[in-house]
């Protein structure tokens, strides 16, 4: 991914200058805001020291990222060895096994913080010590493209911030969201069972602050434009330290009212414009990146009008993609698929199936039934997985994520079926790599890594199962063995990886069809955007051979079509054509 595609406001707006559509956001956020005064301390904040020019936005484009890019997703110490700094040891990790394999790397929160492995962040414009320092970010950068968070909708209760919000000190005696216990707040969506206010003594008497995700992660008041105004310094700072794409971490949560939803308000996405605004604007390409763990439909929102994302997380493909692994049907996967619009002129989906936290329910609410939901939940705790569950507004409880490694989760059936593990496994990141986006790969997937239960019993964090630190020393070692399945994993997907590199059709806005075969095979057509290369995805999902009639698929006769995974010549006319089980044809008329 290269910079980000200069997205306007609506047609008609197309010619408004910088400054009116800065203006138009303000009014939209901060109505009561003197505008003139706010846009220039917003300009500031952005572009500290520049004087005033007539900038130019970029021009809208999909060559800002091609088949070529794909992302690995890691912490800063998922490898280390107790001598050298862990932001060293991922350099190496990724020059000695991941160039030209991967372009990107996001390292999840890089900075002190108090709990949740990064998330409540105490200093934003530090990198946590333990994992080495600026220097290393950019000399990293300097060689990936790289991703950090923007953890911006709460900051650790252990911070400087928050200790001089209890002590009564400006500005941030005004930086936290206070409610009265005694109002409505059934209405609010929670990702957590825990209680919402956190009861605390301030200098000025007892409050109640809000803590959409852990007592000890209290959300920041954005309806004070201070707060956004210290956002986009922190935003200014990682640019100049030369990261290039911006993570707006639990960005949907940002602006809470009383007696709504407090989700996706209007005003969370009119700041998402104003930082869409001021990254198109910008001298260093950036690109924005939401992660809105939510259904379908509140998740594509966040494109905007093409003025908001760059990049969504396709976070309804995990579920999914689990679903039809373990049942061996992609009956759900391939309904959800065809509903999927492409990605509108600049516009991009990031295509996963793990990360740091769990496998998220949320995303496959009215997608899969709920008797496939325990399904799917049966099977993983059989592999050894957890649930993890949230409050709904009825106050009842329910699934919110499962928490296992992706290769575990593909150790069995959900009819007990436990062969062929390591070809599930591969199939599930083979769909990745071809779905119309940009492939991202968190590094215990890529390692075919096993759950960490003596993570969990340390930390009693049940996400710790998938958050493993690997001995530098002993992970080469496996790597080194051509027997071990993290060489046999990591192996077969640079080889899968390379081949998708060298193919037009898998651009991340290629034309995508989804191919209507087999319930157990997930079948795509995909286009290069010049329409010279066409690429026939078939992934069969089952433990069950699956023959294709190449009638089915229209291979037109006469062209030279060929499996580019197995280097096999297809006809065009002839045999049908056979997937074995969890196998994984690309068929194209370029080879």
């Amino acid at each position: 991914m290269l910079a980000s595609d200069p997205q306007t406001e609506p047609a008609h707006r197309m010619s408004l200058s910088f400054e009116a559509r800065l203006h138009d956001l303000i009014a939209a956020i901060y109505p009561r805001a003197d505008r003139a005064d706010l846009a220039a301390r917003i300009t500031q904040a952005f572009w500290p020291g520049e004087r005033p020019r007539r900038r130019r936005a970029r021009v809208p484009s999909n060559n800002f990222w091609s088949e070529r890019d794909a992302l690995l997703i890691t912490y800063g110490n998922s490898i280390v060895d107790g001598v050298h700094k862990p932001l060293d040891l991922l350099r190496d990790f990724l020059h000695r096994n991941l160039r030209g394999t991967v372009d990107g790397v996001h390292i999840l929160p890089f900075f002190p913080f108090t709990s949740d492995d990064g998330f409540a962040v105490t200093d934003y414009r530090a990198v946590n010590p333990t994992l080495g320092d600026w220097s290393d970010i950019r000399r990293i950068a300097a060689e990936f493209k790289l991703m950090s968070d923007l953890v911006l909708n709460h900051v650790s209760s252990q911070g400087p911030w928050f200790t001089a919000y209890l002590q009564g000190h400006s500005p941030y005696d005004r930086f936290f969201m206070e409610a009265d216990p005694g109002e409505d707040l059934s209405l609010v969506v929670r990702p957590r069972t825990h209680p919402l206010l956190r009861r605390v003594e301030t200098a000025a008497g007892p409050a109640h602050v809000w803590c959409t995700f852990s007592h000890d992660q209290i959300d920041l008041d954005f309806r004070n434009p201070e707060v956004l105004l210290e956002f986009l310094a922190i935003m200014r700072l990682h640019i100049d330290n030369g990261v290039r794409i911006l993570r707006l971490d639990a960005v949907a949560f940002l602006w809470k009212v009383v007696g709504t939803p407090c989700i996706h308000l209007p005003e969370t996405h009119a700041i998402v414009r104003l930082m869409r605004l001021l990254c198109d604007y910008a001298v260093e390409p950036v690109i924005l990146v939401t992660e809105t763990n939510v259904p379908k439909a509140e998740n594509l929102s966040y494109f905007g009008n093409r003025n908001e994302a760059h990049v969504v997380y396709n976070f309804s493909l995990p579920p999914l993609l689990l679903h039809a692994l373990q049942s061996g049907t992609a009956r759900y996967l391939i309904r959800w698929q065809q509903g999927m619009p492409p990605a509108q002129l600049g516009c991009a989906y990031l295509n996963f199936s793990a990360s740091h936290d769990g496998i998220g329910m949320r995303p496959a609410e009215g997608i899969l039934p709920p008797e496939e939901v325990a399904r799917s939940i049966d099977c993983a705790t059989g592999q050894g997985g957890l649930v993890s569950m949230r409050t709904a507004p009825d106050r009842s409880e329910t699934p919110y994520e499962i928490n296992i490694t992706w290769f575990d989760a593909m150790g069995a059936t959900c009819a007990g079926e436990t062969a062929h593990h390591m070809e599930r496994f591969l199939c599930s990141q083979t769909i990745v790599m071809a779905l119309e986006g940009i492939p991202a790969f968190y590094i215990h997937a890529l390692l075919a890594t096993g759950n960490d239960h003596a993570g969990v019993q340390k930390t009693g964090v049940a996400r710790a199962i998938n958050r493993h630190r690997w001995h530098y020393p002993d992970l080469q070692t496996r790597l080194d063995d051509p027997e071990s399945r993290q060489a046999r994993a990591l192996g077969e997907l640079r080889r899968r990886m390379g081949v998708r590199r060298r193919q037009p059709a898998f651009h991340p806005n290629a034309t995508q069809f989804t191919l209507q075969l087999d319930e157990r095979v997930f079948g795509l057509w995909r286009q290069s955007l010049d329409r010279g290369q066409s690429v026939f995805a078939l992934h069969n999902v089952s433990g069950e051979t699956v023959e294709i009639e190449p009638s089915a698929i229209n291979l037109i006769d006469g062209e030279d079509w060929c499996d580019l995974l197995s280097g096999e010549r297809i006809a065009s006319v002839g045999p049908a054509i056979r997937l074995a089980p969890y196998q994984c044809r690309w068929i194209s008329n370029r080879g």
